[in-house]
Formats: C-alpha cells, sequence, structure tokens
C-alpha cells in the first residue's frame, strides 16, 4: 500500500541516521506481553496466539557471519514499520503494544531468528525507507511496502506476502463517486512518492491529484472536504475506514499491489531466509491464522491464497 500507514510506504512503504533523526523517527522496543485492546488492528488473543505459536529457526539456519547471526547476536531485530496502520501496524494507546498483519510478521520474523519476538520498530515513510535499509540502520522493512522494480535497484526483497490494490476512500456521506472513472473532474489525495499518484494519472487522467506526506494528512483532507477522495491500497485504507466512521471504502481495487519485505541488497543471505520462513508460515497456516486476527477482522471469508513467492518482477 505505498504506504501504519505505509504505499504509504511505496507501499507498502524508506537516509542517513541523522536524516531519520531529522525527520523525526523515533524508534520504540515491542511490548511482547502486554495485550492489545480489542478491535485496534485484530483481535487480540488471537493475535498473540499466532506470535506465541510460531516457529523459531534451526541453528543450521543461521550461519556464522550472515544478517541473521548478527541480528540473533544483538538479541533484537531492527526493522522499518509504522504504528499508525490499522490492520496492519497499529500502536495501542494504553499499551504500547502494535498490532496487526505486519506488526505480527515483524514480531513472528524476530521470533524465528532470535527466539523471542524482541523488535526495535523505527518508524518509516515512503521518503526514507530504501535510505535506512541501505546505510544499516535498519535490518528490515515491513509496512506494506510494494515490490517495484525500480525499487529493486535499491534494496531487495523478500515476498511477495500480500497482495492488495489501490482502492478510493471518501467521505461517508459521498454517493457519485463508486468507482475510479468517477474521480476524473475530482481532487484526489495520495501520499507523495507513492506509486497511487501516476495511478491516478492513468486511470483518472482528468482528476486533479493533491499530494501529502502522510496516510493521516490524506485521510484528514477528505473528512474536511480539501480532497473529495483518497487512494491507496484497499487494505490500508480499509484500516482507515474500520477507525474512523466519518469515511468509507468504495468499490473495488483497480490496480494489483504486491507487498514485499525489504532487505539490504549487501545480504543476499537474508532474502533466501526469510522467503524460506514465509514459506514455512504459509505451509503450516500461521500466515492464515494472523490473517484471520488482523485483516479478516474487517474482510469476510476464508483468508486468501498468498502469492507466490518470487512471481513478481522485483521480488
Amino acid at each position: 500500500m505505498t504506504t501504519s500507514s505505509t504505499k504509504r510506504r511505496r507501499a507498502l512503504p524508506a537516509a542517513l541516521l541523522a536524516m531519520a533523526t531529522a525527520a523525526g523517527l523515533t524508534a520504540c522496543g515491542s511490548s511482547d506481553k502486554l495485550p492489545p485492546a480489542a478491535g485496534s488492528s485484530g483481535s487480540g488473543d488471537a493475535f498473540q496466539q499466532v506470535v506465541d505459536g510460531a516457529p523459531v529457526a534451526p541453528d543450521s539456519a543461521i550461519p556464522a557471519g550472515s544478517l541473521m547471526a548478527k541480528i540473533k547476536s544483538r538479541g533484537t531485530m531492527n526493522v522499518g514499520g509504522t504504528d499508525a496502520a490499522a490492520l496492519f501496524s497499529l500502536k495501542d494507546p494504553v499499551t504500547g503494544k502494535v498490532t496487526g498483519f505486519d506488526a505480527g510478521l515483524t514480531d513472528m520474523l524476530a521470533k524465528y531468528i532470535i527466539g523471542r519476538p524482541s523488535v526495535n520498530r523505527v518508524q518509516v515513510d515512503v521518503s526514507t525507507r530504501e535510505a535506512l535499509l541501505q546505510n544499516g540502520t535498519v535490518d528490515a522493512v515491513l509496512a506494506t511496502y510494494t515490490i517495484t522494480p525500480a525499487r529493486a535497484k535499491k534494496i531487495a526483497f523478500a515476498g511477495p506476502y500480500y497482495s492488495s490494490g489501490d482502492a478510493i476512500l471518501v467521505r461517508a456521506s459521498e454517493q457519485s463517486i463508486t468507482k475510479v472513472a468517477d474521480l476524473n473532474g475530482k481532487s484526489v489525495c495520495t501520499e507523495s512518492n507513492s506509486t497511487a499518484a501516476n495511478d491516478i494519472k492513468q486511470f483518472a487522467p482528468n482528476a486533479k491529484v493533491v499530494l501529502f506526506q502522510t496516510n493521516a494528512e490524506c485521510q484528514q483532507a477528505v473528512e474536511q472536504g480539501r480532497a473529495d477522495a483518497y487512494v491507496l491500497d484497499q487494505a490500508l485504507l480499509l484500516g482507515d475506514a474500520a477507525r474512523d466512521k466519518k469515511v468509507k471504502v468504495v468499490g473495488q481495487p483497480f490496480t494489483t499491489e504486491p507487498y514485499g519485505i525489504g532487505l539490504p541488497l549487501a545480504a543476499p543471505e537474508m532474502k533466501t531466509f526469510v522467503n524460506d520462513w514465509l514459506k514455512l508460515i504459509e505451509s503450516n497456516g500461521d500466515w492464515a491464522k494472523l490473517w484471520k486476527a488482523t485483516i479478516g477482522t474487517e474482510l469476510s471469508g476464508d483468508a486468501p491464497t498468498p502469492p507466490a513467492i518470487g512471481s513478481v518482477d522485483g521480488s
């Protein structure tokens, strides 16, 4: 989805340490024992049960000198993400617990490497993700990060682990916008640097595109009537609508957005390792359990079939 918020993130989705500090990026350790508030970004007990039951890698899968070995020795995994994306990665203001589909995958990957879900979450946005991977500030980025060939020249992608697509968010009272063609002649916002900006121009060439830095700014612009609609990954917009009944998601996705886990190009062994882990949690049912505990609380039906690993250009 560009990319908590996070194509918002393109996403899905990432500046030297000084730049990160200047941008106001903050890191917060995960609190593994505190239950999330019910309904915040998934069903609390079910979410924690998935993480608690997640597998741990055998020592043979973590060779000396690998990035995985460094993470295990450090005792915590530094992961770029967000804490403001309902259903994907949302921080409970009372407990401090971060829950959601991406948050759960983050905890599960850390547990697979370290033996426990010890995570240092570094807030990222679409302008900082690649740089923070390149300079070693984070070991991975999990933030609804859409895989693209252009991005794959700068960083590596494991996955894809989820497939979403651009959709439309409008005010709850809006009746004239139900599909992408209806955006022509309208003021439509999206996140700066997200691939959604180009998608709007392609599918609604007569729309007026307005760019904001964050998901929250885009959502507020729609609420306040400064924009007629907001285009971003459907999964992320569903999270916005779940938290705020002043807005709603209309129509069906009109693009396909494959989410990947951003990794350093300098550590190819990490990509192989993470892809193997994704295959494991997909085959043992953990991926589906996590989906049901998070995204599945807003989308009815069975968990979808995950996209094939390595199936898109750039993965």
